[in-house]
């Protein structure tokens, strides 16, 4: 549960990216349209960077992992043989008071989790009548659960009628899955290989809610790893301890994330193995990437209903098997929530507001300032932006203190800062060369700052901040 001080960190990080830029409300000067958010200049950075380091993660650093883009509209067909027609549901419940909707297991702490399977035993062994309506207050007006479909419907073609019927993709995986003989023939993959796709996605979710932790509209990165059977419980360790070790490396405090098993009765229907990783939410302790071993459920369902065969050919044992999938599935926007959460930091000895992001996910990396705008500074601050801005994002500022420029940035996650100074022109006129010329280098966290020339800004940087 949720305490005052947990809500007060939301509400700022919530406040912080409104007010910088991360995050805004979806058509806000139409009131707002619930669940749907506007990734803002440095929103989509972040995000963007978040995406690029895991891009790397999968796709770079493993020659066994290779990358697809499949179409968010796919056949209606793909979606029964998912299963997601018959069982992507939620239970609902409405109060016919207030017109309010729920879902049951926000309720009822002791209705199965999310995942679980439902059926009438379930839904019927709780009072609803004798609930009290969270919002209204009204005792007795809950209705019985009724399932509540989460698949988004659109039409294919001109005509609006049952045949044209087809969904919003409800995640990325099926995309990978229909094409997995395609991508690793053409990119002359063998078993053990996988399949890495970041992509939007679409769940018509009951109950939206906690800022970009539970929305319409997302984005998954989704990387599914094919293997062969008897060899999916060994693969399964692994991944879960790539998967952790990639938030290590992000910075994420190692205190905040943990990973928990799913029950026998949490499984979803195509999982063997489920675990999720979680974040210490001001919410509570919740998942933002799952880690499954799925089997063969999904290749074998799409060769049942297309008809293909879809099994592998091993040519050093010469066995034909369908191999099992090991899933990693991580939301992308979740994903962002637990870096601001984790990066906000008020600093109360200097009165300033810190997102100690890693220097590689900050959306600026260095902003430029000279001392003052006048004497010749501005032109070699601006030359030194003109030297970083192929490598890294950068920005000049020249208004106000230099003090105040630079919190403004401590608060955007801006890792370093560079002062131009009359120091600086003055060695500058000495040596003849501007890159003979020395800088104040300061970093975000600490507040430390170094004295280099301009032309070692490069390398001291590159450290840290690595390629863009």
């Amino acid at each position: 549960m949720s305490n005052n001080k947990s809500d007060d960190l939301l509400s700022k990080v919530i406040s912080l990216c409104k007010r910088r830029g991360f995050v805004f409300q979806s058509s806000e000067i139409y009131g707002g349209l619930a669940s749907c958010w506007d990734y803002g200049p440095l929103g989509v950075d972040l995000k963007n960077n978040l995406a690029r380091w895991w891009w790397h993660d999968m796709t770079i650093l493993n020659d066994n992992i290779v990358g697809l883009d499949s179409s968010i509209l796919m056949h209606p067909r793909v979606w029964e043989a998912s299963g997601h027609l018959a069982e992507f549901a939620d239970p609902m419940v409405d109060c016919r008071s207030c017109k309010r909707r729920f879902k049951a297991d926000d309720l009822v702490p002791d209705i199965p989790p999310e995942g679980a399977d439902w059926d009438h035993k379930h839904l019927e062994k709780f009072p609803w009548a004798s609930l009290q309506c969270p919002v209204c207050g009204t005792k007795g007006t809950l209705t019985k659960p009724r399932m509540f479909h989460l698949m988004f419907k659109t039409h294919l073609g001109p005509a609006e009628d049952t045949a044209s019927t087809i969904y919003l993709r409800p995640e990325t995986a099926q995309g990978i899955y229909v094409d997995y003989q395609l991508v690793m023939n053409s990119a002359r993959q063998k078993v053990p290989f996988g399949i890495a796709q970041i992509g939007k996605a679409f769940r018509n979710e009951i109950t939206p809610k906690n800022f970009i932790f539970r929305t319409v509209e997302f984005e998954q990165m989704e990387m599914q790893f094919f293997v062969k059977p008897g060899t999916d419980h060994e693969w399964l360790e692994t991944w879960k301890q790539r998967r952790m070790a990639f938030y290590h490396n992000l910075g994420i405090n190692p205190d905040h994330v943990r990973f928990h098993q799913h029950a026998p009765d949490e499984l979803a229907h195509y999982a063997k193995d489920a675990w999720d990783i979680q974040y210490q939410f001001p919410f509570g302790w919740q998942e933002f990437e799952g880690i499954h071993n799925r089997t063969d459920f999904d290749l074998k369902r799409h060769a049942e209903f297309s008809g293909k065969d879809m099994q592998y050919f091993d040519e050093e044992t010469r066995e034909h098997f369908l191999p099992y999938v090991i899933e990693t599935s991580a939301g992308l926007n979740r994903m962002m929530l637990v870096v601001l959460l984790d990066a906000y930091w008020f600093d109360a000895a200097n009165e300033r507001v810190v997102l100690r992001l890693h220097p590689r996910l900050a959306p600026i990396k260095v902003v430029i300032c000279p001392l003052v705008k006048k004497d010749g500074l501005p032109e070699i601050a601006r030359r030194i932006e003109q030297e970083l801005r192929p490598l890294w994002k950068v920005q000049y500022e020249q208004q106000g203190a230099i003090g105040r420029r630079y919190y403004r940035h401590d608060e955007a996650g801006t890792p370093y800062g560079i002062t131009v100074d009359y120091d600086t022109k003055e060695e500058a006129e000495k040596a003849g060369d501007v890159m003979q010329g020395t800088v104040t280098l300061r970093e975000r966290d600490t507040q430390d700052q170094i004295r280099l020339k301009i032309g070692e800004l490069r390398g001291k940087l590159m450290e840290s901040l690595g390629a863009q």
